[in-house]
């Protein structure tokens, strides 16, 4: 069954230049008359995709090929210019570990917000909430602020808290690992029982020997462009073909 479908999907994107041109120099800019519309960059162009309930779908290509902005297109943080995208069931993103979180309330109910968030009741969020903050080794932090947390805590309480839930889809950029060796582990084992059931998984990874192990299929993507939607096998392949071949400029950062 069809959970994800991307149908000529693009998106152009303000760049990093454009975001650091602030408000006052702005207001300068307009008074003068000197004002000019934001310098706009195509991240993802014209993308077709479709994903099956279950399918196990690595993501490859070159720093700034637009991996991490199709994901964010799926799990609907960004809404394509052009295009449609269709998502059914579920999605828990390990996009951005924390980036949702309240820093100004508890842990506690930083993992209620979260978890509707992700589409789940309150009610269920109640009674995951121990089992999440045991996972996540914090049950000391309960009823502190999450400003309180250091960078690692937050990062580990996003990790428990979205895979705790169980969904339908699971988003990852790149593989997690998150705190010492001991809660690296425990992430590993499970991630394991994902790959090992039914779960819908998007992985970004530069790991190209995790993708053909893991993943039975593959994208590589080129400057917001599919070049290859097919066995992961073949989309390495052809993608260290392109790293020989000096095809894509930059992809021997990637390997």
């Amino acid at each position: 069954m069809e959970v994800i479908r991307l149908d000529q999907v693009s998106l152009w994107r303000r760049t990093q230049e454009e975001f650091s041109y602030d408000l006052k120099q702005t207001i300068f800019s307009v008074v003068k008359g000197k004002y000019r519309q934001p310098v706009k960059k195509l991240v993802l162009d014209r993308v077709d995709l479709t994903v099956n309930s279950g399918e196990k779908l690595g993501i490859i290509g070159s720093n700034g090929a637009g991996k991490s902005t199709l994901l964010k297109v799926i799990c609907g943080i960004l809404a394509p210019t052009k295009g449609l995208a269709r998502v059914k069931g579920n999605i828990a993103p390990l996009i951005e570990l924390g980036a949702g979180f309240d820093p100004e309330i508890s842990v506690s109910k930083n993992i209620l917000l979260y978890g509707i968030m992700l589409g789940f009741s309150k009610a269920e969020m109640i009674e995951r909430t121990e089992s999440i903050l045991h996972f996540a080794d914090l049950e000391d932090y309960a009823h502190a602020p999450v400003k309180a947390l250091s960078s690692g805590m937050v990062a580990r309480l996003g990790f428990a808290i979205a895979t705790d839930v169980q969904p339908d889809i699971l988003i990852l950029d790149e593989v997690l690992s998150v705190g010492d060796e001991s809660f690296k582990n425990k992430c590993k084992r499970r991630m394991d029982s994902f790959w090992e059931g039914n779960v819908t998984i998007l992985v970004v990874s530069h790991s190209l020997d995790f993708v053909q192990e893991y993943c039975e299929n593959a994208v590589w993507l080129d400057r917001g462009r599919v070049r290859f939607f097919g066995s992961s096998k073949d989309a390495v392949s052809l993608y260290l073909q392109a790293v020989t071949e000096g095809a894509d400029i930059g992809l021997h950062h990637n390997v």
